[in-house]
C-alpha cells in the first residue's frame, strides 16, 4: 500500500492529510494490466487492443473537474502531437459526459472512465481513506507497444503535476527497450 498526500487546496479546502492507496503502482519492466471495459466518451469499451502496438500514456487522474487534471491533459495533447508511435489515454471515474466536454477537443487525447470498471484498484492506486476515497490517485504510466511498463509515477501529492518531462523522455529515448 502506497500514501500520497491530500493538502486540500482546490480539491478539498477543509482536508489536510495523507491517504493510503489499495496497492503498489506497477513498475518499469512489469506489464500493464488490460484496461478492459474502460468507457470511451462515445459509450463505447475500451482496451489495449483499440490502441494495438501503440506507445501509450496513461494519465491517471482523480477528476477532471479540477484545474491540475484538465492542465495535464493540455500538456499532454500538445507534446504527445510530435511523437507518431504514442497515444494518451487519459483515465479517472469521471462520466463520459464530462470526459467529453474537457477532453473532446483534444486530437491526440483519449478520454477513458473507469465508472464501470475498477481499473484504479486493479493497478493498485485506488484512494482507500480520506474525502476521494474509490477514486484514483493521480499517476503516469508509460508503456511500450506491447504494454510493457517504461516509466511508472504515482505523484505523491494529488494536488501537484507529474512530472511530464520524465514520461515524455522514455517516448523518444530510442535506447528505451524492454
Amino acid at each position: 500500500m502506497a500514501t500520497v498526500s491530500l493538502n486540500g487546496n482546490l480539491l478539498c479546502p477543509k482536508y489536510s492529510s495523507k491517504v493510503s492507496t489499495n496497492g503498489e503502482i506497477p513498475s518499469v519492466g512489469d506489464y500493464m494490466p488490460d484496461f478492459a471495459g474502460l468507457v470511451a466518451t462515445d459509450f463505447s469499451e475500451a482496451s489495449f487492443d483499440t490502441f494495438r502496438s501503440k506507445k501509450k500514456i496513461l494519465n491517471i487522474f482523480t477528476s477532471i473537474d479540477t484545474p491540475i487534471c484538465a492542465k495535464s491533459i493540455a500538456e499532454f495533447n500538445e507534446k504527445v502531437a510530435k511523437i507518431s508511435d504514442a497515444h494518451t489515454l487519459c483515465i479517472s471515474a469521471d462520466l463520459p459526459f464530462a470526459l467529453s466536454r474537457s477532453c473532446g477537443s483534444y486530437a491526440n487525447v483519449t478520454a477513458l472512465s473507469s465508472y464501470r470498471n475498477d481499473y484504479p484498484a486493479q493497478i493498485g492506486i485506488k484512494i482507500e481513506d480520506g474525502p476521494l476515497a474509490g477514486l484514483a490517485a493521480r499517476a503516469l504510466v508509460v508503456l511500450n507497444g506491447n504494454n510493457r511498463v517504461l516509466y511508472s509515477e504515482l505523484v505523491p501529492e494529488i494536488s501537484q503535476e507529474p512530472d511530464y518531462d520524465a514520461a515524455l523522455a522514455v517516448l523518444v529515448d530510442s535506447h528505451v527497450f524492454i
